[in-house]
């Protein structure tokens, strides 16, 4: 009688793995060792399907600080924790002594219960020349899907350590039109390049796409040398801040996702505050066909 597959947890100094047999589907970085420049961040690569397919792409040569999928904001206060240059009103892109580090301070959930596999951590938002702006509470959970899917889900609370309002924005709240990137960012590998953008709505491309409002969105891309395609979606928690988001999505140049919670308007956390944000992702051995039905899976685990 062949058993029910299970997922495993597993966790060291400076990383937490979610595996189901033999097979690593995803591993979470808390200690990255990345430059400054690349405003380290933990980070999610590789992500794989069930079939063992990877669906994620770390450090390319045109962004180097797109580092799999990561919770990534380009705009805090005068901080960037996205990492390269900062977008400037009337100045455009400059490389600035602003980099900041989201840094791992300690676990505090590893477990698995009933199939689901929990991490949580706290984490210092710390800026460049050293202050602490946020302190973080970051849960993740990954759970295996009946047939050819998995789901992931990010849990975020972020609350303001400083005596002062915090705002977190994006390029496009800064002065740079249709560039609201910022919060959970996807980047898919390079063959995924002009693959498909599905929603609620139908297919299409990143330009067509992108700044659009959508609960969730979905990306098929297609493998080289093994001629597959596999899917992901992102589900936008129905609690979190201007709901449902919109979108920093493409498919030309290069793939990628992001519900982008501040995309036109910035929020503004109150010294104190506390900002929450709930996601969930779909990994499936799938095409767009499968979106749809993924999504609202996804949907009844938020």
């Amino acid at each position: 009688m062949t058993s029910s597959p299970r997922l495993d947890l597993e966790v060291d100094e400076t990383a937490a793995s979610f595996r189901s047999g033999d097979l690593e589907l995803g591993r979470y970085v808390i200690v990255p060792d990345s430059s400054q420049l690349e405003s380290p961040k933990p980070y999610l690569d590789p992500l794989r399907t069930r079939g063992g397919h990877v669906v994620t792409l770390f450090r390319p040569w045109d962004h180097v600080w797109h580092k799999g999928l990561a919770w990534s904001l380009p705009v805090v206060g005068d901080e960037n924790f996205w990492g390269g240059p900062t977008y400037l009103r009337g100045e455009g892109y400059r490389q600035l002594p602003n980099n900041g580090a989201q840094v791992h301070r300690a676990v505090s959930a590893a477990t698995v219960v009933d199939g689901v596999a929990r991490f949580g951590h706290t984490l210092d938002w710390t800026a460049q020349a050293g202050a602490r702006l946020f302190t973080e509470k970051r849960t993740l959970t990954a759970r295996l899907l009946d047939g050819d899917a998995w789901a992931l889900t990010i849990e975020i609370g972020m609350t303001n350590d400083t005596d002062a309002a915090m705002a977190l924005g994006s390029p496009t709240t800064r002065g740079r039109e249709n560039a609201g990137y910022g919060g959970l960012f996807w980047r898919g590998p390079r063959s995924f390049t002009d693959g498909v953008l599905v929603t609620a709505t139908g297919e299409g491309t990143g330009a067509e796409f992108r700044g659009r409002r959508s609960e969730w969105m979905g990306f098929a891309g297609r493998h080289d040398v093994i001629d597959a395609t596999s899917l992901v979606v992102m589900v936008d928690g129905a609690d979190n801040p201007n709901h449902p988001p919109q979108w920093f999505a493409r498919s030309e140049e290069f793939a990628g996702l992001n519900p982008a919670p501040f995309f036109s308007d910035e929020l503004e956390v109150p010294a104190g505050g506390t900002a929450t944000f709930r996601y969930a992702v779909g990994i499936a051995d799938a095409g767009s066909e499968r979106a749809a039905s993924l999504a609202d899976e996804l949907r009844a685990i938020l």
